[in-house]
């Protein structure tokens, strides 16, 4: 399910505060304990070290930390000739519908391009597909990324083809990190 809003599009995170930039880089979460910390008692929605059985769990994290700001679990769906988005959200310091003030601006972008280059490296060229949470998520994806509705599988089934990803990657900036979580 994917839950992220989608803020501003920009090269790096930027502070609510201050309005600063932050720099990012996304790292492969693959430590049972690491990921154990990520469910729903502390306002991430699932047991993301459940969700790691089935799929690459990404983190995107303050550059140079282990200060994660937003997870993403993907799979490859070769029916569809796409990365599946399993699970995709904010930390709750930057989720609205937890926090009344976010911390950082940017996180969702940064998470669907995570996912646009997972599709990327396993060749779909990009495509990626996923289900929003709910109607007005999906129209909000399809407004921002220029996504289709799809369908198929849930009521609220979206995709992005290449040329909305290509467009979508050409904004960030963030680095793939060597480190695992």
């Amino acid at each position: 399910m994917i839950t992220t809003f989608i803020d501003d599009f920009s090269p790096c995170l930027i502070e609510n505060d201050t309005g600063n930039i932050v720099h990012t880089e996304v790292k492969l979460m693959e430590s049972q304990s690491s990921l154990s910390l990520y469910n729903k008692n502390t306002g991430w929605y699932v047991d993301w070290s459940e969700l790691s059985k089935e799929n690459d769990i990404y983190a995107l994290v303050i550059k140079g930390t282990k200060d994660v700001q937003g997870l993403v679990a993907v799979m490859p769906y070769p029916d569809m000739c796409a990365q599946f988005v399993s699970w995709m959200v904010a930390a709750p310091q930057n989720n609205p519908l937890i926090s009344d003030e976010k911390k950082y601006i940017g996180v969702g972008g940064h998470l669907f391009a995570i996912a646009i280059n997972a599709s990327k490296k396993n060749g779909f060229d990009g495509f990626i597909t996923g289900f929003a949470s709910d109607k007005k998520l999906e129209l909000h994806y399809i407004e921002k990324m220029n996504a289709m509705h799809i369908g198929q599988l849930h009521p609220y089934q979206f995709a992005i083809d290449e040329s909305s990803a290509n467009k979508i990657l050409e904004v960030y900036t963030y680095e793939w990190s060597e480190d695992k979580l």
